[in-house]
This record gives C-alpha cells, structure tokens and sequence, in this order.
C-alpha cells in the first residue's frame, strides 16, 4: 500500500469518529514541525466544527502517558510524535491517531492503533507534511494549509532534497524557489541576517557586528541602496558570488554546496516572506514556552507575529550566547565524536538547536557525532545527538537503540538526528555506554 493511500483510509476512520461528536485531544511537539502540524489541524477541525483541545509538549514519556491515561479523553491524536510510545499506548481503550516520521521501535506492533508513518513507507516527509496530506485527503478545500506543512519541512531541515510527495506540497503551496547561500533572513536587511547567522554558522562574523563589516568591506558589498538597507535577494549575482566565496574561505568548507540551497518564499500576511524566517520565529515561540503565540502566528494572526518577533529577539541571542560559551568551553573530543556536556550553561530547550548548527557547521568532518548535553529544571539531563554533514555511515537512532534500552532509558529520533533524557545520576554511566558502543563501531572516546 502507497502512503497516499494509507492516510486516505486513515482520515476515514478519524472522520467516522468524529461523526460520534466525539472530543479530540491533540498532542504535538514544540518545535516548527509539530506547531505546524498542529496549526494544520486546528484548521481542519474547526473548519468541521468539531471540539477539541491542543497540547504542545517538549517530549513524550511514560510519565506523562501515565499521567494521560487516567483523563477522560476520546480521541487521541498524536502529531510529530508518538511512535516511540506505541506499546504503551496499546493500553489505552481509545481511539488514538499518530501522525509521525520517527522512527518506530523494531517488533513494534499497533494493530489498534491508527498510524501513518513515514518510514513503514520508505519515504521522507515531516511531520507537517503528513499532517496536510492528511487534512488534504479529509477536505481538498484545505490545500491553503500547504504553506503550513512547507514551513514544517523548513524546520525540519528536509526542504533541500526534494522528494515526490514534498514536491506536491509545494505546488500546493505555490511557493517561489531562489537558489542561494541559506543565510537567515533573506528578506531581512543583509548586514543583521550575516549577523544573527546561526543556521550558517561563520567564524568571526556570527555574533560580531565588527565581523560583519569587515566581510562586507571585503567583498566590497554595500550595506544600503537609496538609503533603505539591503537584503540577501538585493544582491547581484557577482556580489552573492563573492559573499558566498568569502564565507567558504572563513568556514574553511571545501564545499560551496554546503551553503547553497533552495530559499522558499511564500506570502504570509499579505507579504513575500522566507519560509526560513517564519520557521524559525515559530520553533523560537515553541522552545521559549509560548507555543499559543506560534499556533496564532500560523492560523494569521498580526498581533501574533509582532509577539513571535520579539520572543526571537530573544531567542537568538540565547543561540549566539550558547555558540559562544561552546567555542570558549572545553569539549570532550576524539575521534569522530564531540561531546559538549553544558550542564546549565546551555537551555535544555535549545540544545538541540545548537547541537544542529555545530552539526551543520563545517567545523567537524562529515560523519562526525556530536552530542549536546544541558541539565533540566528537574535535574535530568536532555541529551541531543546529530550527525556532522548527514552522513549515512552513522545511524543516531540505532546507537541510542543499543545505548537506552539496558540503561531504562527513553529514547527517539531519526538516522540523522536523536535524544533521550535520563536522571542525573546516570550521566556517567551513560557516557560509559556511550564509550563502549562507539568503541565497538571503531570509534574510541577520551574522557
């Protein structure tokens, strides 16, 4: 069975359920991707006039599920999230719905259980992206949440490789593709997107506005036109030519491809904005703790945005701090692996974003494991593993797979991209496990 056709038998069981005015309890994740999966079907429902209530959390774990199978709940629907959970969620007597692209835990079985995941299917496509070919499939007219599921897929770093099903979501979105050097924003003035790079980290002009004048005083690109200050698609293609060569010199990236992308521009509030911006506006919203701003922001909201804008303000100076304290801080390194072990030093809610940016860094070889780790309020410690350059040589998921298990430990993720959270007495022996799966890949650790 094609994926297409396993969401339009899945969204007539969920139609038939709601047919009994039953109440739905939506369940996503906090950053771009589960928001917008969330936003999709809050549109959805109320567009059907049904009742149901939102909830946006940082993770599942069985704590919370315990917590959730005591409530008198209907319908469950999980978004972005879920499949890690499918065998304890066999003992609710519900229906439950999971909308998903995480890996699913090997001799997981749910039969009663409905499921759309990406990976039964071979195929790659956020959790967003499932979200709208699942509203799509209960009403054509919801085409118009497509610039939704587009920014899903930006937040979610899948929007370079553009596969058949994601294709369909952005001629549903009628979005406009430039290529260029992904630097965030490209609507915004150029001097502050060089400035506030942290989805291109550079070396000496992130974070430093000395460092973004001098780059632009070498590569002789002028910081305004007619007085009103240029943007990244202001620039002619000589002057992107030489920004993009002087970047690849200070990241000492052999490859140019490795900042060069699609840039996805969409009209969102009546203006031509980067799906890049209003992604990372949204992730900030959700990782600060104010995913009610985000969902507003997606379903149009102007008071929302002007929020959204000032709560980045905030975030990305907590990202460029967080850069900041790990390139001055001792790391544990060796070879193929880097540990950055931050404590408190770093936000739980953010280490997974700075985790990413070092992955996507140029900083460390292809294939290279890093490891973020922050302590939380409640003294667990959130780790956040990524793969250097997305290599296939390295599978997150299966060596959190071999590592959680034994220690009792909740894990999920992808290939790419993973985590887990464990008490803090187990940091130690975590890293332990660590050492010696890594070891048997060939891999040994210093500590």
């Amino acid at each position: 069975m094609k994926i297409e056709e396993a969401i339009s038998r899945t969204a007539e069981r969920f139609l038939e359920e709601l047919e009994k005015d039953k109440f739905v309890e939506i369940i996503s994740h906090f950053d771009t991707d589960g928001i917008t999966a969330a936003a999709i079907m809050t549109k959805t429902l109320k567009r059907l006039d049904k009742k149901f209530h939102v909830s946006i959390v940082k993770q599942l774990d069985q704590e919370y599920l315990d917590e959730l199978i005591n409530k008198e709940i209907e319908i469950l629907l999980f978004l972005d999230l879920g499949s890690s959970y499918i065998e304890s969620l066999k003992e609710f007597k519900i229906p439950i719905f999971i909308l998903d692209h995480h890996e699913i835990p090997e001799n997981s079985s749910f039969s009663n259980i409905n499921i759309i995941n990406c990976h039964n299917f071979d195929e790659e496509i956020s959790g967003a992206g499932i979200a709208y070919l699942f509203s799509k499939s209960i009403n054509e007219k919801n085409k118009d949440l497509a610039s939704l599921a587009v920014l899903g897929m930006v937040g979610d770093m899948i929007d370079q490789d553009i596969n058949k099903l994601n294709n369909i979501i952005l001629k549903d979105a009628e979005i406009i593709v430039r290529k260029g050097p992904l630097i965030f924003s490209s609507t915004r003035s150029l001097h502050k997107a060089l400035e506030f790079s942290h989805s291109i980290f550079i070396p000496g002009v992130t974070g430093s506005p000395k460092g973004v004048s001098e780059i632009l005083r070498e590569t002789e690109i002028k910081i305004k036109n007619n007085d009103r200050y240029r943007t990244l698609l202001d620039l002619t293609n000589e002057e992107t030519s030489r920004l993009v060569t002087e970047i690849i010199l200070r990241r000492n990236d052999k490859n140019p491809e490795s900042i060069l992308g699609n840039i996805y521009l969409l009209k969102f509030f009546n203006h031509q904005e980067d799906a890049r911006e209003l992604s990372t506006l949204i992730n900030a919203c959700g990782r600060l703790g104010h995913a009610g701003v985000a969902i507003a922001l997606c379903l149009g909201c102007h008071k929302a945005k002007e929020s959204a804008e000032e709560i980045y303000n905030t975030y990305k100076h907590k990202i460029i701090n967080a850069l900041k304290w790990v390139s001055a801080n001792k790391k544990i390194e060796g070879q193929g692996y880097i540990i950055i072990n931050a404590k408190k030093e770093i936000d739980d809610s953010i280490i997974g974003t700075v985790t990413s940016i070092i992955a996507s860094s140029s900083m460390h070889p292809k294939g290279t494991l890093i490891v973020g780790m922050s302590k939380r309020s409640d003294e667990k410690i959130k780790v956040s593993m990524r793969v250097a350059g997305k290599s296939s040589d390295v599978n997150v998921y299966e060596i959190l797979s071999r590592i959680c298990p034994s220690l009792n430990i909740e894990y999920g993720g992808h290939p790419n991209a993973g985590g887990c959270i464990f008490p803090e007495e187990k940091e130690n022996e975590f890293i332990e496990a660590l050492e010696k799966e890594l070891s048997i890949k060939g891999i040994s650790i210093n500590i």
